[in-house]
């Protein structure tokens, strides 16, 4: 069975991590309240970091949900992700949305992150 935990090193840790993102992200995927932000690394392994500004979500509440779930969807699907750093902010909206929703937004966020770092991949490397 493989190890399914959110351990330190999955994470972006300082603001250096997330430095190195938003400077030069080379893909941008985005759904409704939600944008991702990813740029490769040479770890092996994705890493993920998290942006829920007050402006954008009000309540703590709404705040602390929607990390939570993002942390699980990225435990779930750690395994299919590419080598990658990603930072997640939230946008407005956002907390309108309801769980199922949320989950099969960032389900299909995944999903098209995995795609564009393929097709550039290939793009890349033409054998």
């Amino acid at each position: 069975m493989s190890c399914q935990g959110f351990p330190r090193q999955l994470r972006l840790l300082n603001a250096g991590d997330y430095r190195y993102v938003f400077d030069r992200a080379t893909y941008k995927v985005h759904a409704r309240g939600i944008l991702v932000l990813a740029r490769a690394n040479a770890l092996g392994h994705p890493r993920v970091g998290l942006v829920v500004s007050k402006k954008n979500v009000r309540r703590a509440v709404d705040r602390n949900r929607l990390k939570r779930l993002v942390r699980e969807s990225i435990r779930l699907r750690q395994h299919r992700l590419p080598a990658v750093d990603i930072v997640v902010l939230a946008r407005r909206g956002v907390s309108d949305l309801d769980n199922p929703t949320l989950h099969r937004q960032l389900h299909g966020l995944w999903r098209r992150l995995e795609k564009e770092v393929r097709k550039q991949a290939a793009v890349a490397s033409p054998s």
